[in-house]
Formats: C-alpha cells, sequence, structure tokens
C-alpha cells in the first residue's frame, strides 16, 4: 500500500485533490489539498468531455498543490454511473462479477457492452431456497471510465483505483445511527445530489439524482434574463429567503422552485427506501456547496421530517501542522469527495 495517495474528485467546475499519508490507518494525515478552476463544458455530470483541456488542469493542479506523489485514486459518478438493487445466488464475489453481464442488461438503460460493471454485496438473504445474496448492481458508462483515466494518465499520473463517488463520500463523512436505524448521506453537488442510505455504517441504497445547485443559477439566469455572475450572486446572497426588492422577490420564487423541486425528488427517494426497508430513517447527514445555500438544511429537515446534521469529515483524520491553519471545517468538508477516494485506497 502506497505511504501517501491522492484522492482526486473531477467536478463540473474544477478539480480538488487531497493527500493522504497513511490511508491504511486509523487516523490518517491530510498532508495537502489544493484546487484549480475548470472551463464550462469541460466536465459534464461526471464525464471527461475536453481531455486536453482536463489533462492541463491536472498538470496545474500537481504544480501548484505540491503533491509529493503521482498515485491517484479517481471518481465516477453523476450520470456516467447507474445503481440498481439486485439479488443474486450466493458465491464467491468473482464468480458473481463474471455473471453480470446476464443480470444487468434488464436493469440498466445501456447495453452491457458499453458499461463497466460491478457488484456491491450487503447482505445474505434469509429463505427456504438456495442461498442468495443481496446487494447493489453498479454499472459506469465505459467511455465515461476511459476519459476520466486518460485525462489523468496524459498528465503523467499513475491511476492505482477508480471508486464509486457515493461511497467515497459514505466513507469521508457518514455517521452510523442506532441499532437498525438508517443514516441517509445527501451530497448535493453543482449538477448532481447523490443520497446513499446506511445501516451501521454500510451502504444499502445508493441513488444519483441530475440536479443540484447550479440548477438554481441556471433557473435564475433563464427566468430572469440574468448573467452568470449576477445570479450566483443572488442565489448566495438570498438563500431561501423573501428578500427585498422587486429583483430580489422574483429570484426568490425562482429559487424556492428549483430547491422545491430538487428536496421533492430526495423526499420522494427517502419514502421509495422507507417503503422497502424495515429500517427506520434516523438521521440525514447533509454535505456538498449546494447544501450550504442558506435555509436548506431547514427546508430539507422540514420536508422529510427527519433530523439533519452537517457532514463532519474531518473526525476521521489528523491534519498536518503545517495546514492545519487553513484546512478548517469548512474546507475538509468541501474536500469529501476527494478525501474519501483517498481513503479507499486502504481497501
Amino acid at each position: 500500500m502506497a505511504t501517501h495517495i491522492v484522492g482526486v474528485d473531477i467536478g463540473s467546475t474544477s478539480l480538488r485533490a487531497v493527500e493522504l499519508e497513511g490511508p491504511g490507518k486509523a487516523r490518517p494525515v491530510l498532508t495537502r489539498y489544493h484546487e484549480v478552476p475548470l472551463p464550462e463544458g469541460a466536465v459534464k455530470r461526471g464525464e471527461v468531455l475536453e481531455v486536453n483541456t482536463v489533462a492541463a488542469a491536472f498538470k496545474q493542479l500537481w504544480a501548484e498543490g505540491a503533491f509529493a506523489g503521482k498515485k491517484v485514486v479517481l471518481g465516477i459518478g453523476g450520470q456516467s454511473v447507474i445503481s440498481r438493487d439486485l439479488t443474486v445466488p450466493s458465491m464467491p464475489l468473482d464468480q458473481i462479477r463474471e455473471s453480470l453481464q446476464f443480470h444487468a442488461q434488464d436493469l440498466i438503460p445501456v447495453p452491457v457492452e458499453e458499461a463497466v460493471l460491478d457488484f456491491y454485496p450487503i447482505a445474505s438473504e434469509p429463505g427456504d431456497g438456495p442461498p442468495m445474496v443481496r446487494g447493489l448492481l453498479i454499472a459506469a458508462i465505459k467511455q465515461a471510465v476511459t476519459s476520466n483515466l486518460t485525462a489523468a494518465m496524459e498528465a503523467g499520473l499513475n491511476p492505482v483505483q477508480m471508486d464509486l463517488i457515493p461511497f467515497a463520500l459514505t466513507r469521508a463523512v457518514a455517521a452510523s445511527g442506532g441499532d437498525g436505524t438508517a443514516v441517509a448521506h445527501i451530497d448535493v453537488g453543482a449538477n448532481t445530489t447523490n443520497i446513499i442510505i446506511c445501516i451501521g455504517g454500510v451502504p444499502q441504497f445508493v441513488r444519483i439524482i441530475p440536479a443540484g445547485g447550479d440548477d438554481v443559477t441556471r433557473a435564475l439566469m433563464r427566468r430572469l434574463e440574468l448573467p452568470r455572475e449576477h445570479a450566483e450572486d443572488l442565489k448566495l446572497r438570498l438563500g431561501l429567503s423573501a428578500g427585498s426588492t422587486p429583483e430580489e422577490h422574483a429570484a426568490a420564487e425562482v429559487i424556492y422552485g428549483s430547491v422545491g423541486e430538487l428536496l421533492t425528488s430526495v423526499r420522494n427517494t427517502l419514502a421509495y427506501f422507507s417503503a422497502h426497508s424495515p429500517a427506520r430513517l434516523d438521521t440525514i447527514v447533509l454535505s456538498g456547496g449546494g447544501s450550504r445555500l442558506a435555509g436548506f438544511g431547514k427546508a430539507t429537515g422540514d420536508m422529510t421530517r427527519t433530523t439533519v446534521v452537517p457532514a463532519e469529515p474531518g473526525r476521521k483524520i489528523s491534519i498536518a501542522p503545517r495546514i492545519a491553519k487553513s484546512a478548517d471545517a469548512e474546507t475538509v468538508e468541501r474536500y469529501s469527495v476527494a478525501l474519501g477516494l483517498a481513503l479507499g485506497s486502504a481497501a
């Protein structure tokens, strides 16, 4: 296992990376972190569309961040990933993976030859017949996997692992509920919202909603005919408040509508889980830039009637003394995906 590993979050608007020392230890040490912007359109909903542009951003990230090594863990997520519940006959995991192409075709909206398939076992299924195992079928669009890897390799980096972003998020921030209770981790990004529900710290249910904080900005731009910078400023300044000027009142209506659509999708997703699981949903853990919109946490709690708490990924790591002043709780939370990816290298 590498003593230093870098987890890289390839987002729609930026590359974020963290370097951990001793990722397999009880409390790994965060030694470096850095972020560089990406031009609009270079990455869309989890897939690198402009490989050369993103490769150049990787080089900039390494030059500015002064990361010690070139071994990286990359994430795959957004609309490039499909997750489905799947129960299969119990057998060694490698044999289950070999059989996935026969199970997947009726469950995913793309041909199996265009996807990279994996299986995440959750629990044995009781019954009178042959032993079965319940788990999650994970299908990643092969083109997205290839383009993300290529961008990193063209920058001279060595991708040693690719991980599912929802699993990385859970690894970084999800809390364990009480006995038999469920915890939902909801991460609101720019273009996607990841919902991962865990019982005893083990992921049981994953859904990726193709909407996020940037949808609010785009709605303001479209409905009020505003430039992006003005729309983003209005969104951050108002949050879920009514405003005091005619423009702010109009903006508030758009913000409430866009956020309401997202929260309705969140509520319906949680309701689906509750209808199919005996576990009681105990807590929602919120993370992601979109969740920091003023009033979002309260609105989430009100709509779902569930206790909402902020993510605290810093509890799982130590901070190197030289960056302790800059790596505050909000900064570490912003790097949750990259942190979870780096932590996953110990698996």
